[in-house]
């Protein structure tokens, strides 16, 4: 378990009123929860909420009987890709709301911003020349510009988490993609 999920284990066993947790997919997920939250004045740690990654949809079993109802019964609330939801549907069935990215959540980023705004945010770090060569193989040639970036943030390890970041600073909160205004709105 990573230090967030046992620091929300902590507040749990001392005060579960206090307490609410959000279940993402990923470190990514986490990275831009925590990004808008922070952009849109609220400290989420300060008001016991605690986003935890848990690895993978498939963990969520493990994380709801843990924090769940028939756990330490904290309020929960969960965001997951498409292709997740029915995962997420079982797994917090009725033990709080989750909402649902199409397709991911870094695709909704890159929608809200639009692609020429993620060009310039991916050359602000620095990465315009591993992008242009990444787009010019023969694989990704005849990809849309949208697809070509969202494969570019996953070509390497701890891309994903950053621009998670990167895209959650740069979005004009008034823009705020449904799935994550919801999921904020929520907790």
């Amino acid at each position: 378990m990573d230090e967030v999920a046992l620091a929300a284990a902590a507040r749990a066993r001392s005060d579960p009123g206090s307490c609410a947790v959000v279940l993402v997919e990923g470190m990514s997920d986490q990275a831009a929860v925590q990004t808008l939250a922070e952009r849109a004045g609220r400290d989420l740690h300060a008001n016991g909420i605690f986003v935890v990654p848990m690895g993978g949809a498939t963990n969520i079993g493990h994380f709801v009987s843990l924090f769940g109802p028939g756990g330490y019964g904290v309020r929960l609330a969960g965001l997951c890709d498409l292709a997740e939801e029915p995962v997420f549907r079982r797994g917090l069935d009725g033990a709080g709301p989750y909402f649902v990215c199409v397709a991911d959540l870094e695709d909704e980023l890159i929608r809200a911003l639009g692609t020429s705004r993620v060009e310039e945010l991916i050359e602000a770090e620095g990465e315009s020349g591993p992008f242009r060569t990444f787009t010019r193989q023969p694989a990704h040639r005849g990809e849309g510009r949208d697809q070509q970036l969202h494969r570019f943030m996953g070509t390497r390890s701890g891309r994903k988490i950053r621009y998670g970041h990167v895209l959650a600073a740069a979005l004009d909160l008034a823009l705020i993609p449904g799935p994550l205004a919801g999921l904020l709105s929520a907790v």
